[in-house]
């Protein structure tokens, strides 16, 4: 009797391939407060300041309150890539090829997350036109990015993150921005022309999809992720993402005919939720662009 020779989706090595895109580096993990966790609701409670007194020697002085305030965010939100498997197709193609389904489910999911993130701008603060021209006014008209005021909306993003108290946190965390693929190059263009360290590596070895310039890290980002007309920068590790870790990374197979159809399906999900904090809203923002 001839051999029989199946092909066969083994779960633990379509995980491990799943897993190997889910490693990967992305944006979201460098500029985000990742969270991994089974619990639905996160909590996160901040207090109103007391107010400071002035007082004289032998006079009285009376008690300030303060307000506590819980911030929350829930975990109900989710991602799903379900991929079914034709069992003849699955008998006729080359293992290599099925893991390769699996690959693009790490991609997947990933991106999702990332659109997820930048899709959000609408919960940060707002910095426009206006905020350039050296006003706080947290402005909405849109910024035409040039080779002439790229420079000034770095700096400027940094005066904007001083002025709402967070100097320290920029020092701890480090500060980024994620650009448009445009925007990217006009930045590139610039460090060409400007600064003889700068200009000489720039040239030599270009500007890679993360570069340090003006005290802050800047990414150059998909176009297909980023919501139009929105840059996000500020400090890092301050946008809060919560990821359930029990669906993050893992895998359902069912060899059963999955509704009544032959073959094999394999679903991968993530759910999420993106929040900015109250506390650290002012440190987060999203820059409008033309």
């Amino acid at each position: 009797m001839a051999p029989i020779n199946n092909t066969i989706v083994y779960p633990e090595d379509w995980a491990v391939k799943l897993q190997e895109m889910l490693d990967e580096p992305q944006f979201w993990k460098e500029i985000c407060r990742v969270e991994y966790t089974d619990t639905r609701v996160l909590n996160n409670p901040y207090l109103t300041d007391p107010v400071v007194q002035t007082g004289q020697r032998g006079s009285p002085y009376s008690y300030s309150t303060f307000q506590e305030t819980n911030d929350t965010i829930t975990i109900s939100t989710y991602k799903v890539v379900p991929v079914f498997i034709d069992r003849a197709d699955l008998a006729q193609s080359r293992y290599s090829r099925i893991m390769e389904l699996a690959e693009r489910q790490g991609v997947l999911l990933n991106e999702a997350i990332e659109e997820a993130v930048f899709d959000a701008h609408g919960s940060f603060t707002d910095f426009g036109a206006g905020d350039i021209s050296g006003g706080t006014v947290a402005d909405t008209t849109t910024i035409t990015v040039s080779t002439t005021n790229i420079d000034d909306i770095v700096r400027h993003i940094k005066r904007v993150i001083r002025v709402a108290a967070g100097q320290n946190l920029l020092d701890r965390n480090g500060g980024f921005v994620v650009w448009r693929a445009a925007d990217f190059e006009i930045l590139e263009s610039f460090m060409m022309a400007n600064g003889f360290v700068i200009a000489d590596t720039t040239l030599r070895d270009g500007v890679r999809s993360g570069i340090r310039f003006g005290g802050l890290e800047h990414y150059c980002g998909s176009n297909a992720l980023m919501a139009a007309n929105h840059v996000l920068a500020g400090v890092k590790k301050t946008i809060h993402l919560g990821i359930c870790k029990s669906t993050y990374g893992q895998i359902m197979v069912d060899d059963k005919d999955p509704a009544s159809t032959s073959g094999v399906s394999v679903v991968s999900r993530v759910d999420y939720a993106v929040k900015a904090w109250v506390n650290v809203k002012p440190v987060i923002l999203d820059i409008n662009v033309a």
